[in-house]
């Protein structure tokens, strides 16, 4: 793989849809830095790892040379997103935008270069903006166009009102990237009709319209819903080292892969190299570790996230564990051992087959978590309580084989 395809695939990375990917690839061969934009309305106080999944894919960008702005949309704010939304959004006080995004522009330097980004609020073009000129891009699109957009079209079909202010929101967001004369916009999947005013209004102006790149919404700790606070379902970039290493902790081991693709740092074959391990029978458990260490250390410090796991391992196993339990050392080979031939080893079970069976009844814990998986093979240099039943316990060190 060329250097050129090796840049593509890792800016690829994650995205659910780009239009058009012709247009990028010609973008990138002029070998000129390109201007990327991603907007943030300060709706919110504080950012969580949803917002990052965004902040992450300009990192990148970022990391190939290219221009970024995080944008700040006071303006737009003020209007309030219809996305998604069932009825009209309560536009924020100029006081409210101003002090989230103050907060914002603190934040999001957790992961973008601060000398190498560039911060801007569309209030900037926007504030001295005549209604005349407004009016003039208002003329851009159609009443039909925008009712094609699911929300507007469900809230008109269910006689929903939808305010004539809202209709605005699209042509603001798009009118930034003419102002701003962006190469590629990003946003999540519920922002793609706005993408698209955008890249309209770019060629209406007489520029070469963006690329699109959507990317996709992260799911919460349910594992169902986009995460939001307003769900509770959300990770706080401020948050406590033990908070947000419990949980990530909490996620489903499906969606852990989700969130390693759009949250970590690691390299796409590594990442590839852990799920093969975990199919190779690796505990899911302790590549969540790995995941959950990254994140709190990007957003805190190694030491954080180091205390923050013993503290984890600690409160599950505390739950149930006897005070007094003596450590027992097990050597073992590189591949690691067999949860079935430790649990019979450690004493807890009579026979590897007893073993596999209290397995398959869900009658095992490693370090507080229900395992299931009779294949699961447990790594040199970890330690674990092992529990089977309610009364039988053994604290396992297992060093690597000499």
């Amino acid at each position: 793989m060329s250097d050129f395809e090796a840049q593509l695939a890792e800016l690829l990375r994650g995205t659910q849809e780009v239009l058009v990917s012709a247009e990028l690839v010609k973008k990138l061969r002029r070998g000129k830095p390109l201007h990327i934009k991603a907007g943030f309305d300060p709706t919110a106080p504080d950012l969580h790892l949803g917002h990052t999944v965004l902040l992450n894919k300009m990192r990148q960008f970022q990391q190939f040379g290219h221009d970024v702005t995080f944008l700040i949309g006071d303006f737009t704010g003020m209007i309030g997103d219809p996305t998604g939304r069932n009825v009209t959004r309560p536009p924020l006080t100029p006081e409210a935008i101003q002090a989230n995004a103050n907060t914002y522009k603190e934040q999001v330097f957790k992961i973008l270069d601060p000398v190498k980004t560039r911060v801007d609020f569309n209030s900037r073009w926007f504030g001295p903006m005549p209604a005349a000129q407004l009016i003039q891009i208002a003329a851009h699109q159609t009443v039909a166009r925008m009712l094609e957009r699911d929300d507007f079209a469900r809230r008109y079909a269910e006689q929903r009102p939808i305010a004539i202010h809202e209709f605005l929101y699209p042509l603001v967001q798009g009118y930034d990237s003419v102002a701003m004369k962006a190469d590629v916009e990003l946003g999540g999947t519920d922002q793609k009709f706005n993408l698209l005013v955008g890249r309209h209004l770019q060629e209406t102006y007489g520029q070469e319209p963006q690329v699109v790149m959507t990317m996709p919404l992260l799911e919460g700790t349910d594992g169902v819903n986009k995460m939001s606070k307003s769900l509770g379902n959300y990770i706080g970039i401020t948050e406590a080292p033990g908070t947000m290493f419990g949980k990530i902790m909490s996620i489903s081991d499906e969606i852990m892969w989700r969130y390693f693709e759009l949250l970590s740092f690691r390299p796409l074959g590594d990442i590839a190299a852990l799920r093969q391990a975990v199919q190779e029978g690796r505990n899911p458990r302790d590549v969540k570790f790995e995941l959950a260490r990254e994140i709190v250390a990007r957003f805190h410090d190694g030491a954080a996230a180091d205390a923050a796991q013993r503290e984890f391992i600690a409160r599950v196993s505390e739950k149930s564990v006897p005070t007094d339990l003596p450590p027992k050392v097990f050597s073992v080979e590189a591949a690691g051992v067999r949860l079935g031939n430790l649990l019979k080893e450690a004493g807890l079970a009579a026979s590897t087959s007893e073993a596999n069976r209290k397995i398959d009844e869900g009658a095992v814990r490693i370090d507080g978590q229900k395992a299931t998986d009779r294949g699961l093979l447990l790594q040199a240099g970890a330690d674990h309580v092992i529990q089977l039943g309610s009364k039988r316990f053994a604290r396992v060190q297992l060093v690597l084989k000499a």
